[in-house]
């Protein structure tokens, strides 16, 4: 005799708990889905499940040194052009005009 779907759920339930199972959520764009779709491809992987558990795994068998290097976020560097300073600089020193309490001080002069 088959199983009803409750009975089927309590036992998918039950060996969850056993196996200390847990649900980890993923929201992705369409850029990450993509490379997860084309890394799934080239390993021959159907389950998506199974290509990030197996790409967890084999990352942190790497190491702290392996690991570390690829998963590290990109990190930005904002450098001011001279242009945008200048302009700051001047729009800066006529505010400072516009205020009679203010006084300038140029860099490198003490106050």
């Amino acid at each position: 005799m088959a199983m009803s779907p409750k009975e089927r759920d309590e036992k998918r339930r039950a060996k969850a708990a056993r196996l200390q199972e847990e649900d980890l959520r993923l929201k992705v764009r369409p850029g990450t889905k993509q490379a997860l779709l084309e890394l799934m491809e080239w390993a021959g992987i159907e389950e998506q499940g199974e290509a990030m558990t197996l790409m967890i795994h084999h990352l942190h068998g790497l190491g702290p040194g392996g690991a570390l290097p690829l998963i590290t976020p990109p990190r930005h560097k904002y450098e001011v052009s001279q242009a945008v300073a200048l302009e700051f600089n001047r729009k800066s020193l006529l505010m400072i005009q516009q205020d009679p309490g203010d006084s300038i001080i140029q860099p490198g002069q003490s106050a």
